[in-house]
C-alpha cells in the first residue's frame, strides 16, 4: 500500500514541521458517531467496535473513543423522538479525503445495520 505508507511518512513530516515551527498544523477532526445496538434495538457485538478502534488506530495513529458511559443521541424522523445510545470515536486526520470518509460511513452503515452513521469533519489547528 504504497498510498498509505505515503500518507503515514506525509504526517511524520507535518508533525516534524510543526515542532520547528515551520508552519502550522492544520488537521480535520473527525468523528464518528456509532450506535450500540442495530435498527431492531439488538445489542451490537463489542467485537464490531474493538475491529473498528484498531482500524481507524493503525491507520490514523491514533483514536479517542468517549465510551465511558454511552452518550445518548436523539433524533424525530416523524412525530416520536428516537433515542439511542451511542460510542463516539475521534481522530485527527492530516490529509483529509472526502471520497474515504463517505466510502467508510458507507461500510460502516452495512457493519452496524444503521440506515445511517453520523461521520462529521471540523478543520482544526494544533495549538
Amino acid at each position: 500500500m504504497i498510498h498509505y505508507k505515503l500518507e503515514f511518512i506525509g504526517v511524520y513530516l507535518r508533525v516534524a514541521q510543526f515542532a520547528l515551527g515551520c508552519r502550522k498544523l492544520l488537521m480535520h477532526l473527525v468523528q464518528i458517531l456509532l450506535p450500540l445496538a442495530d435498527n431492531q434495538g439488538r445489542p451490537l457485538p463489542r467485537k464490531q467496535f474493538v475491529a473498528i478502534q484498531r482500524e481507524l488506530t493503525k491507520r490514523f495513529s491514533g483514536l479517542t473513543a468517549y465510551s465511558r458511559s454511552p452518550a445518548e443521541g436523539h433524533w424525530r424522523p416523524r412525530k416520536e423522538t428516537k433515542r439511542e445510545e451511542i460510542i463516539v470515536y475521534e481522530v485527527m486526520d492530516s490529509a483529509f479525503d472526502v471520497r474515504w470518509w463517505r466510502r467508510y460511513r458507507r461500510r460502516l452503515e452495512e457493519l452496524f445495520r444503521q440506515e445511517s452513521v453520523i461521520i462529521r469533519a471540523q478543520q482544526m489547528e494544533i495549538l
